[in-house]
């Protein structure tokens, strides 16, 4: 997965503000919504047994060993537009999205 300068910015200020000590902000999905799967980022205190670790400018990014497969070739980014601002991922791996775009229908990417 790659990480774009917005996204490690963004990821520098988080884990500077976190209370006690980080290993890194941790991606992963969880099933639910319209679509079947949601993107989840949680502050990681320490990387777990399996974890894909991205070192970035801005702090490590790890990656759930679970998420792995969902999120090859993907790009997370930080926007801010006029009324939010949020981490958005482009990844070639995702088959529909809901209209409300807060869940996606992944496919494993295809390993060779």
């Amino acid at each position: 997965m790659k990480v774009t300068e917005a996204a490690a910015s963004q990821i520098r200020d988080i884990l500077a503000r976190a209370e006690k000590p980080v290993a890194g902000v941790r991606v992963g999905l969880e099933k639910g919504g319209c679509a079947g799967m949601s993107y989840q980022m949680d502050l990681a205190h320490e990387v777990a047994k399996g974890d894909e670790v991205i070192d970035t400018p801005g702090g490590r990014v790890l990656i759930d060993p679970k998420a792995v497969l969902y999120l090859l070739g993907s790009e997370m980014d930080f926007v801010v537009d006029k009324l939010s601002a949020k981490f958005v991922f482009k990844n070639p791996n995702e088959v529909s999205s809901c209209g409300c775009g807060e869940s996606v229908q992944l496919a494993p990417a295809k390993t060779s």
